[in-house]
């Protein structure tokens, strides 16, 4: 295949935009491992980069977009994979600072390379993606610092995106209650069937402003920041676990000492971009059993490369929910 369809994106008079192109397969990207893209996935990092809208997250352009990836290896010279294999690559530079799954063929060091785990299809893989990891690796660092279905509820906030829907329905499926906040009401039915017992309105919640809030949830994973996040650190239980991994609503937080000294509270960074590979395989082989979502047909729905700009606009408007899988082939 000397050329593939790809989403590029370009800066051109400080203007960031993207478009479907043709591009030389030669051209594509760097490493050890290429392989034929079957799905790829969006998640909000994607709207940011290819919009400008987060700023210059790229940092070089032309770049083909997407952080996520799976499909089939063409040829390797990792002895680790070989043609035929089915693989996984996600976060690290990918649609960042180098060329992304926004493509037909992909080009990635054998470094960033996830064998399928057995358990799950290509289209699977891309409907977690980063989201989808994202949610099940806050879920094993949670896990590993106490979390149990029997501690209490757990909260999960910005409730119809894709990390916290996936979040969700993997939380519910293990025994788990689950609280979920939202800001958009009319979508009570899509969480209930992902398994939320109880269900605010973020618009009807008083967030407080004393040192210390009633105690209430036993874990929570957070995916907005800001006013939330400080919200959530005054309102845990004793000994109370959160996972922050998302900033929706503001990189800037505001809260106090005494959460952490008098309840004991642990606020816990998850970091899908850099993960160690050992903890990432990990991950990965749970999201394919005990964490693999049960409604992934309600989350996900599947769009085109020319469907991208338009739902790139909807998503940093807030109105899409769940997942989007991009098919390639």
């Amino acid at each position: 295949m000397e050329q593939c369809k790809a989403y590029r994106i370009f800066n051109e008079n400080n203007k960031i935009d993207g478009i479907v192109v043709d591009v030389p397969t030669a051209d594509i990207g760097r490493g050890e491992v290429v392989f034929q893209t079957a799905f790829s996935s969006v998640n909000f990092k994607d709207a940011l980069a290819a919009t400008g809208a987060g700023g210059k997250i790229i940092r070089n352009y032309p770049l083909i977009g997407g952080i996520d990836a799976a499909g089939t290896v063409l040829s390797s010279s990792d002895v680790r994979f070989k043609p035929g294999d089915e693989i996984i690559c996600t976060s690290y530079d990918m649609g960042v600072a180098h060329d992304g799954g926004y493509s037909g063929i992909c080009r990635v060091p054998a470094d960033w390379v996830v064998p399928l785990p057995k358990g799950l299809s290509l289209f699977e893989a891309m409907a977690l993606g980063t989201a989808g990891y994202t949610a099940g690796l806050a879920v094993e660092l949670l896990e590993l610092n106490g979390m149990t279905p029997a501690g209490g509820k757990v909260l999960v906030n910005g409730a119809t995106g894709g990390v916290a829907s996936l979040a969700i329905d993997m939380l519910a499926a293990k025994g788990y209650a689950v609280t979920a906040i939202t800001g958009k009401t009319a979508e009570q039915d899509y969480l209930r069937k992902l398994g939320a017992a109880e269900i605010l309105d973020r618009a009807a919640v008083d967030f407080g402003t004393r040192p210390l809030e009633k105690p209430l949830w036993a874990a929570a994973l957070d995916s907005v920041g800001g006013d939330q996040l400080g919200w959530l650190t005054r309102t845990m239980q004793p000994h109370g676990v959160i996972g922050s991994f998302g900033n929706a609503g503001g990189i800037e937080l505001k809260t106090n000492v005494l959460p952490f000294i008098l309840r004991g509270v642990r606020l816990i960074g998850v970091d899908s971009v850099a993960t160690p590979m050992a903890l990432r395989r990990k991950v990965w082989g749970r999201l394919a059993t005990d964490l693999k979502p049960r409604h992934l047909d309600s989350i996900a729905q599947t769009i085109s490369l020319s469907d991208l700009h338009g739902y790139f606009e909807r998503m940093l408007k807030g109105a899409i929910r769940g997942r989007a899988v991009v098919r390639i082939l």
